[in-house]
């Protein structure tokens, strides 16, 4: 009996060892979050194995990532449009924002492109709206990709959309994510848009659930938006396509977002992402599309870049790009996002911003649909207020915007949050812009939600109970886990 407690003693602690072994030599992991790993693994020898080996790492399959880096290769060596060498190089970016854009383009590849337009829709709605329009006057092609595609009003719209379009000869392409999407790419419309000719892929499809984990993380998902007409109109933003009543979580409703409708070269950059998207989980090619398609000679219009991100991009892209735009702000920046849980550079970079004298300004949600995020979030507001940043927190119903606005110039809107699984975890997809004039729409889109919002004073923050403050800092020693 006593050699076999042991020997059961002797393969758990190697066990322990090897998995222990495994975090510290793991790339591209930050030391806070080794640390955390193996308090959990130790902490909870089973239990914490077995969510190490399920979430743990961010996998998606050897298989899957050869398959996108021949995907990704291929594109940037054969189509110009990606490598630069067939874009309207933007040269009218000022000189203190390039670094900016260099960055963007060390993501991608994609470079600034010139002679681009946009129109901010009023709301959701109207946002819908403006995309069925232009499904209806598409000539050649749709494509379309979202994280959450619901079968409500909003949703059913776009559906009915694509149907239309498909049986008038146009190229429709849609994709949803396979978790966020699951009530559409179960349901009896997702089959009504394939009889009509709609080409559907569902985004990383869970499969059965006991050998995912051989097939890579299940919770790693594609939160893209992107909306790609004749692949010169495109948007991009935080809104699903679905009601801003949002029925799945229907107690923080309205959903607040943006999705901005873009003209111009940007679209075609857009276009690849959704393209690389498609080939890697479809078996269609869209090369010839892509070779055959030329973007217009721009007009006036502004530059513009798309850069997309995930676990395939290097895990520091996104924070990089926002510490970037803290680095470059001399007057005011505003920041709106659902979910913040920074790393210490991205947390360091925006107490420096405001240390500096830039008026610093960040508005999140009164009322959070994840009270992880919620309570982890406000474990950072001490050291954000006393560097002198200012919070404010949006009671209008769940404020989804994932925005940036530096001095009144320069502005990036997509889907990124300001939180590890963004960072790491998810595809996401957004476009940087310069030009004064569609920036100040955006910042007067911040400015209404201000209007709505409530300020969060130091003080205020100080008194906070120690129940409160214990919860808070507690949650967020999980944030390197999330």
């Amino acid at each position: 009996m006593s050699f076999w407690i042991i020997t059961g003693a002797v393969i758990h602690l190697s066990i322990l060892l090897l998995v222990i072994v495994r975090i510290l030599t793991r790339p591209h992991r930050q030391p806070a979050s080794r640390i955390a790993w193996i308090v959990v693994v130790i902490a909870l020898p089973i239990l914490g194995i077995l969510a190490y080996l399920g979430f743990g790492e961010v996998n998606i399959g050897r298989k899957r990532v050869q398959k996108l880096k021949n995907i990704i290769e291929k594109m940037h060596h054969d189509l110009p449009e990606v490598n630069g060498s067939g874009m309207h190089l933007a040269t009218d970016i000022p000189k203190r924002f390039v670094p900016v854009f260099a960055v963007g383009r060390s993501i991608n590849g994609f470079p600034p492109v010139e002679g681009n337009s946009a129109q901010l829709p009023e709301d959701s709605n109207a946002a819908i709206d403006a995309m069925v329009c232009d499904i209806d006057a598409a000539k050649d092609h749709v494509h379309l990709s979202f994280y959450i595609w619901l079968s409500d009003n909003n949703g059913l719209k776009i559906v009915e959309a694509l149907k239309r379009a498909a049986r008038r000869g146009i190229t429709c392409r849609a994709m949803a994510d396979d978790i966020g999407s699951r009530d559409m790419v179960r349901s009896p419309y997702w089959k009504e848009m394939k009889k009509a000719g709609v080409r559907l892929e569902v985004l990383l499809p869970i499969g059965t659930l006991l050998l995912r984990p051989l097939k890579g993380r299940v919770d790693l998902r594609n939160h893209r938006k992107i909306v790609i007409i004749d692949g010169t109109i495109t948007y991009c933003g935080s809104q699903n396509c679905a009601d801003p009543e949002f029925r799945v979580k229907p107690k923080f409703a309205p959903w607040v977002d943006i999705m901005m409708r873009f003209e111009g070269a940007v679209a075609m950059q857009n276009q690849y992402v959704f393209a690389s998207d498609w080939m890697l989980h479809t078996d269609e090619s869209l090369y010839d599309l892509l070779l055959h398609r030329h973007t217009p000679v721009p007009g006036e219009g502004f530059p513009a870049q798309v850069i997309a991100t995930g676990p395939t991009e290097r895990p520091t892209a996104i924070p990089e790009m926002f510490e970037s735009l803290l680095f470059t702000a001399q007057e005011k920046v505003i920041i709106t996002t659902p979910y913040f849980i920074p790393d210490e550079s991205l947390q360091n970079a925006l107490c420096t911003t405001a240390y500096r004298g830039v008026e610093t300004i960040m508005i999140f949600p009164r009322r959070n649909d994840s009270w992880i995020v919620a309570a982890a979030s406000r474990s950072y507001y001490e050291d954000l207020l006393r560097a002198g940043v200012k919070i404010f927190e949006y009671e209008g119903g769940l404020l989804h915007t994932k925005s940036i606005t530096v001095d009144g110039e320069v502005a990036l809107i997509g889907s990124a949050n300001m939180d590890r699984r963004s960072f790491e975890l998810n595809y996401e997809n957004n476009i940087l812009y310069y030009d004064p004039e569609m920036t100040a729409v955006m910042q007067k889109r911040q400015d209404h939600y201000l209007s709505s919002a409530v300020q969060v004073t130091l003080n205020e923050v100080i008194a906070w109970p120690f129940s409160h403050r214990l919860w808070n800092n507690s949650i967020a020693i999980l944030g390197p886990l999330l």
